[in-house]
């Protein structure tokens, strides 16, 4: 896990990893005076962890136009869930930034946000004809304890809390008045939720007992009643930190991420992890079909069978085209590309591809 960027006037990495913390602020604060490299933040994943993730857009400006942007996010997101198993706790989709309570059953953050914001702005850039980024800068990733101490629900209730923060609802309105955060979902039935959604574990920090009509009358009364208590002084462990917990919580991740320190440790190991569960679905559909491994060096590389597979690949993992193309022998990234472009526009049109 590559945890700081190295530069060449960089401070020497602190030898207790009680004081890493401060070299990343003392880096940061010096890099800016100088014009040096910033060290980037720290990322830590493992399999449960619980995030606070934030992105703005690049110069502040706007990532949804329109609710059309914000339905294709969302779409997005929902795919993002598909590929990663990621569960969402809470989400808030601003003008100009969002907010994602995401929790990583294994331990994929990074991936899946690559996936997630560079599709979104291939979209974007795709439906307004503009190019470039979208996204300012590296995510921010506040990594949460999430073992029923009341971090997951402080969380969950800043990004719930954040259209009254922006002035987006009057104080005579109900906070269910804001459309685009997560917090309408909680009032409606399980049936009426995105299958990505996930109640339980809030509603259980809130000692609300059961996804009922009446603990969703619960829900509603008491995060108005946190609505009417905020007074903003409550959030600057939210805003300023890189984990939301207690101290032995805090120790934790840094024994974690003791010994893991080098430029391609983190993305070795994250690349393993998608790798193996591609590997896992290619096994099981060459089983399915009765295929040995080497038959997909014997049949066409637009063959039917082979096409299947890629598309399953494309759905399920974050795994390339290039690497879809060279593991299901299909010539080029190109060529699968076009190959999953015809057979979704035949679906559309309600014909099996051939």
């Amino acid at each position: 896990m590559a945890l700081i960027s190295k530069t060449r006037n960089a401070i020497p990495p602190c030898r207790v990893w009680g004081q890493f913390q401060l070299f990343i602020l003392v880096d940061i604060h010096r890099s800016k005076r100088q014009g040096l490299r910033v060290a980037r933040q720290l990322r830590i994943e493992y399999p449960g962890a619980v995030y606070h993730i934030m992105n703005r857009g690049d110069r502040r400006e706007l990532i949804f136009r329109d609710d059309r942007d914000r339905h294709r996010f969302l779409e997005t997101l929902a795919e993002a869930c598909a590929k990663t198993r990621w569960e969402i706790h809470a989400y808030c989709l601003m003008g100009n930034h969002f907010h994602l309570v995401v929790e990583t059953p294994e331990g994929n953050l990074v991936a899946g946000m690559k996936w997630l914001l560079g599709t979104y702005t291939a979209r974007f850039n795709r439906r307004h004809k503009t190019v470039g980024h979208l996204f300012s800068g590296r995510y921010k990733s506040l990594v949460v304890d999430g073992s029923q101490n009341g971090y997951l629900r402080t969380v969950c209730d800043y990004v719930h809390l954040n259209p009254v923060r922006a002035n987006l609802t009057s104080p005579e309105q109900k906070l269910s008045r804001f459309p685009w955060s997560s917090y309408v979902y909680y009032l409606k039935s399980a049936s009426q939720r995105p299958s990505w959604l996930r109640v339980d574990r809030l509603l259980g920090e809130m000692r609300i007992p059961k996804d009922s009509p009446a603990g969703r009358r619960q829900f509603e009364s008491a995060m108005e009643q946190r609505r009417a208590q905020e007074t903003g002084q409550e959030w600057k462990g939210l805003r300023r930190g890189w984990y939301l917990g207690d101290a032995a919580f805090r120790q934790e991740l840094l024994e974690q991420a003791h010994g893991r320190v080098g430029p391609n440790h983190e993305r070795n190991q994250r690349q393993e992890s998608a790798e193996q569960r591609a590997e896992r679905i290619v096994r099981e559909e060459l089983r399915k079909r009765g295929w040995e491994d080497e038959i997909l060096g014997q049949r066409p590389k637009g063959d039917v069978g082979k096409v299947r597979i890629a598309r399953r690949l494309r759905n399920e993992t974050t795994m390339t085209l290039k690497w879809i193309a060279q593991r299901l022998a299909m010539g080029t990234a190109g060529h699968v590309a076009n190959r999953l472009y015809r057979i979704k526009n035949q679906s559309l049109r309600g014909r099996r591809f051939k």
